[in-house]
């Protein structure tokens, strides 16, 4: 099925801070041209944020940059996990969150 937008999932410890990824065009890879891309906060599914936890624990981190397709019902693709991925050219109220709670995790030190 082809994708419809492309989402950036940045889990911070447990939790899961997701943008839709929308570009003006025909594009397979958003990165490509990042000047022509929309980005909006969208809710996580409760399976896939249960499995990006699980990545993150599997591995030890704190932090990771999830990248999904997105295709016409709905359905997430996983693509791949960055665990130094960029998360600082998604929507505003979405890039806050995930710097407080990158803050957080730094101020608390390691709790695991």
């Amino acid at each position: 099925m082809p994708k419809v937008a492309d989402v950036r999932l940045a889990m911070v410890g447990g939790e899961a801070f997701a943008s839709r990824i929308d570009i003006d065009g025909d594009h397979l890879d958003w990165r490509q041209d990042q000047g022509l891309i929309t980005c909006s906060p969208v809710s996580v599914p409760g399976p896939v944020r249960d499995a990006a936890r699980a990545f993150l624990h599997a591995f030890g981190l704190h932090f990771g940059a999830f990248d999904f397709a997105l295709d016409a019902a709905a359905r997430w693709w996983f693509l791949e996990c960055n665990p130094n991925g960029q998360w600082a050219f998604v929507d505003e109220g979405t890039t806050r969150a995930i710097a407080n709670a990158l803050a957080d995790i730094l101020r608390k030190g390691d709790t695991a």
